[in-house]
């Protein structure tokens, strides 16, 4: 008795990460604030700037973008792997990666988002590296690469995972196949 109620209460506690959730798509609306204030930005100075500047408005907004989108696929992704399904009904523009994404899954598209964002800053202090100091670009490149090593180590590991579950998986059906 005790312990189908102590797991009632577990399973009920995945409702305290509902409003995390809900957290993100706030702070997707304070993003989406500052991609038009780019915008603005970036649209007032395009008669002026130079092609450099025009770049870097465009990797600021691309940057911002990717970043919108990992808001996303943690939003919906998470909700449905850790608090509850999400009923697509008769939503037609439903994408299809929705409730099909797994935590592995899940992991290996935010870690290559990071790892593109964190490319996307290098990219553009690459493009201004009359103003980035040398120390800058190191730490911008030695952190790329962190990203970068971590997400293959991350993938090989999944996939290691993956082959070893597979391997058991198909020797237990073989075992049980004999034994009928």
């Amino acid at each position: 008795m005790i312990e189908r109620l102590l797991e009632r209460f577990l399973f009920a506690s995945r409702w305290l990460l509902a409003p995390f959730y809900v957290m993100l798509v706030a702070a997707l609306g304070v993003l989406l604030l500052k991609a038009g204030q780019e915008l603005v930005h970036f649209v007032g100075h395009g008669y002026t700037a130079t092609e450099s500047e025009v770049i870097l408005g465009v990797l600021a907004l691309v940057d911002l973008t990717l970043t919108g989108s990992l808001i996303v696929i943690v939003i919906f992704s998470g909700y449905e792997n850790f608090v509850s399904r999400i009923d697509p009904g008769q939503t037609e523009d439903w994408p299809e990666w929705m409730g099909k994404i797994d935590f592995t899954g899940l992991k290996l598209k935010l870690l290559s988002s990071i790892v593109a964002i964190s490319a996307i800053q290098v990219l553009k202090a690459f493009m201004n590296v009359k103003n980035t100091s040398d120390r800058d670009l190191t730490w911008l490149v030695a952190i790329h690469m962190v990203f970068v090593v971590s997400g293959l180590i991350m993938a090989l590991t999944d996939r290691f995972s993956e082959a070893s579950h597979g391997k058991k998986s198909s020797e237990t059906k073989a075992g049980a196949e004999r034994g009928q």
